[in-house]
């Protein structure tokens, strides 16, 4: 009999100083972090009015792998002074068993190998996208018979650069990504590489049908497996605008980003493949080809009246606007639903062809020109000297679907 189990993880953070080694690692001190060069993805953070200063911001930080200083998790509000940052970044990754091996999450690091390798791409993401999601001991799925008969149990730690408010993923495909799991299998991945999730200057609409909304960026970005699914006016005016005596389909609010992601050697193998599902309800943005920025608001919605009389009825819209007593509320306003704080992650499939194979790896920051010695721009990743092809289907479940990260003033753009 054969089980099949498939994980890839990649380590990303400075602190674990040895492929493989599972001591609990200590963090960079006060010191060491404020003396280190800030890398470009730290400090871009500014705050809105009302919100916590630059400063206390920026005291979130820790240093990766390369020796600088990088942006790192944060709650969304300031656990000393109480003031609100106006965005969140997901579950607190300090409660994950993984914390004590990988360290912090340094935000931005693959981003910043791209700038230090020889790919040619440029590639840079703005500081509220990064949203972390994690679970301990997560029972898995195995398929068939088989299924009663083994029971196997995972750590999973992510974390994916998905920005719900903006322009940028109608045509940029390339989004950082932490990716850690640990079973009870012996299956391990600790992974950190840009993903391409799709094609570059598509997407895939809520309703169906690829939509060409720009040209890619980069220009010179490589499609990627998977797909985004993002909602466009055309199917979120179909679903919303409803006549008296229905409710509006707020669910085509909904964003899937379905990665399919692998790690490669130089010549081409593949030592581990993954595939997670990252899935925001409600967020700040859709897709509408006939604006200048092509991106639409949906609390905008919330006050179109069409000449025939359908408009927005019930739920987020009738909350957000407190029964459309409030008027002109902006997409940016904390009242506003439509914020992208409720999330979930589709752990899916993973797969390991390393067996009696090294576990540290070097990649560059696509996850590609694996080898086992470091070169420019290179990142380290972990992946476990195993293979876990049994052959039967393993799959991990959802994680997070019911939780609420954000905090008292968190808003778009978050």
């Amino acid at each position: 009999m054969r089980l099949s189990i498939t994980l890839a993880l990649t380590v990303t953070v400075a602190a674990l100083t040895a492929c493989g080694d599972k001591a609990g690692v200590t963090g960079p001190s006060a010191e060491q972090i404020a003396a280190a060069t800030p890398a470009r993805a730290f400090g871009i953070w500014n705050p809105g009015p009302n919100e916590c200063s630059k400063a206390i911001h920026d005291r979130f930080a820790t240093v990766g792998p390369d020796g600088k200083k990088y942006p790192t998790w944060h709650p969304p509000t300031d656990p000393v002074s109480g003031c609100s940052f106006g965005h969140e970044h997901g579950r607190d990754p300090r409660g994950s068993k993984m914390h004590n091996t990988i360290g912090d999450l340094a935000f931005g690091y693959a981003n910043e190998m791209l700038d230090v390798g020889s790919t040619g791409i440029t590639r840079h993401e703005d500081h509220v996208g990064h949203k972390v999601e994690w679970e301990n001991d997560v029972p898995m799925r195995v398929d068939g018979a088989a299924g009663s008969l083994f029971d196997v149990r995972c750590d999973v730690l992510m974390k994916l650069h998905q920005g719900t408010h903006s322009a940028d993923a109608f045509t940029n495909n390339l989004h950082e990504l932490n990716y850690h799991i640990r079973c009870s299998d012996r299956t391990e991945l600790h992974l950190t590489l840009l993903t391409a999730i799709g094609k570059a200057g598509h997407f895939t609409s809520t309703c169906g049908g690829e939509i060409q909304a720009g040209t890619a960026t980069p220009a010179n970005s490589p499609n990627g497996g998977g797909q985004r699914i993002i909602p466009e006016w055309s199917c979120v005016e179909r679903r919303v605008l409803v006549p008296a005596g229905q409710q509006s389909d707020y669910g085509v609010l909904h964003e899937s980003w379905q990665t399919s992601t692998g790690i490669r050697t130089s010549d081409g193998k593949t030592l581990a493949s993954f595939d997670p599902y990252f899935q925001v309800f409600r967020p700040s943005r859709f897709f509408n080809s006939a604006i200048p920025n092509k991106t639409g608001r949906p609390i905008d919605i919330c006050y179109i009246v069409t000449a025939d009389g359908r408009r927005a009825r019930g739920g987020e819209c009738e909350r957000s606007t407190n029964n459309w007593t409030q008027l002109g509320l902006g997409f940016d306003d904390p009242n506003s639903r439509f914020n992208g704080v409720r999330r979930q992650v589709d752990v899916n499939s993973n797969r390991i062809e390393n067996g009696g194979g090294p576990t540290a790896w070097y990649t560059d920051p696509l996850g590609r020109n694996g080898r086992t010695t470091p070169f420019q721009g290179s990142i380290k990743q972990y992946i476990a000297s195993v293979n876990n092809n049994y052959g039967v289907s393993v799959s991990g479940p959802t994680m997070g679907q019911h939780r609420n990260y954000g905090g008292t003033g968190t808003r778009a753009p978050n």
